[in-house]
């Protein structure tokens, strides 16, 4: 008698520790990037920018009362990528994936773990197709190509063409870009919205971003003479593409980068004196004003003291943001079930200069944030300074080395 009074006691202790037992299993997210082969630097500082995010919401607690985990998959391509979501879903049953610094590798992860019914949350891949495909489970927190292509054609117009005492449409612009969507997309997008300016590029090039040599390209640029070069690649063949510039003795009067160009790794191999007067439409950066980018300054302070160093590129300020964007979008939805997340997503609605970066959050249709913009940098003694917009300028930053002599 004693033992069936006592039942529903027993029942409900065995709840409650059941209860307690789930909300103290993290909620697992699945690390999409190459940390192998030439680009693993990259991946690894977008891993960063993640981490630090996890570290801060796991100091105040964690997320829906359990603590956030991510769990790294390595993927330099498209078959990796389906591998490491795959392993990442079965084994490791990890809750949502998110990445990611390729934007092949970006569409092949998230259309397997689509498959397994995760979450694709994206803060840096870039490519126009990843959120044109319309997948169920995607949504990305960072500039798009079109992002990148209209930021370049105001830095055109707003910049360079002020600095030539020219109107855009007498500017010879040549475009060069890495082959694959990534490239070709911002190339693609750029080359139309100059167009519908009036402004027709001269010449487009491409390229593959494992190139080792680039002569071939250096003298099909140099045979037009272009006022402006725009290149749009990875670190690698971003760094080869000035490097052969140089050794053949070839100065354009004005270099704009796109994405790549202005990371640590480029100053080292092409070198201060080269670079000086160099453009880049790039991520913003930690050393911008505060009344742009509110938590920059904490953002690097948090990473020089994890990680012992500067920051190895300027992405990683933008997967952080990013990855707050989603700690945000799973307390609305309660859940991290993917429909539920997407609907809390697509109701988020803050200004630009809510997170680091200046980014604020307000997704389109396509689930593509529509206040994440990136900025213009220049090169100036061995530095990198915001340049574009205005009130992401630090006061006495002036445009330098412009046409470049």
């Amino acid at each position: 008698m004693r033992l069936i009074r006592s039942l529903p006691l027993i029942c409900a202790v065995l709840t409650l520790t059941a209860a307690s037992a789930l909300a103290a299993d993290p909620i697992k997210i699945g690390e999409i990037n190459p940390f192998s082969g030439p680009l693993a630097k990259y991946g690894l500082e977008l891993a960063r920018g993640h981490e630090l995010a996890v570290d801060e919401v796991n100091a105040k607690g964690g997320l829906l009362g359990r603590k956030v985990e991510l769990i790294r998959g390595d993927a330099t391509n498209p078959q990796q990528a389906i591998a490491s979501v795959e392993q990442l879903a079965t084994r490791d049953k990890v809750d949502l994936f998110s990445g990611t610094y390729m934007s092949p590798v970006s569409a092949a992860a998230s259309d397997e773990a689509q498959r397994y019914n995760r979450l694709y949350w994206e803060t840096i891949a870039t490519a126009q197709e990843l959120t044109d495909r319309g997948l169920s489970n995607f949504v990305r927190t960072g500039p798009n190509a079109t992002s990148y292509a209209i930021e370049s054609v105001a830095a055109v117009k707003d910049l360079i063409a002020p600095a030539f005492n020219k109107n855009p449409r007498d500017l010879k612009i040549w475009i060069e870009h890495e082959d694959l969507n990534f490239g070709t997309s911002i190339a693609q997008t750029l080359e139309q919205l100059l167009e519908k300016d009036g402004v027709k590029p001269i010449g487009i090039g491409a390229h593959s971003f494992k190139a080792i040599d680039l002569n071939d390209t250096v003298l099909r640029i140099k045979q037009a003479q272009p006022d402006i070069l725009v290149e749009i690649g990875y670190v690698p063949d971003g760094n080869l593409l000035l490097n052969t510039l140089k050794n053949q003795g070839y100065k354009i009067p004005a270099i704009m980068y796109v994405v790549t160009g202005d990371a640590p790794e480029t100053l080292n191999i092409v070198g201060a004196k080269d670079l000086e007067g160099l453009l880049v439409v790039s991520y913003p950066r930690t050393n911008i004003p505060s009344s742009y980018s509110p938590g920059g300054a904490e953002y690097l302070a948090a990473y020089r003291a994890k990680y012992k160093e500067e920051p190895i590129a300027t992405l990683g300020m933008s997967a952080f943001a990013g990855m707050q964007m989603l700690f945000d979008a799973i307390r609305a939805a309660g859940t991290t079930d993917v429909d539920k997340v997407r609907e809390a997503a697509a109701k988020m609605d803050k200004p630009f200069q809510s997170y680091p970066g200046g980014y604020g959050v307000k997704f389109d249709d396509k689930f593509q944030n529509t206040r994440a913009l990136p900025v213009v940098v220049q090169w100036q003694s061995g530095d990198t300074v915001t340049v574009y917009p205005k009130n992401a300028v630090s006061p006495g930053t002036t445009l330098r080395n412009l046409p470049s002599n």
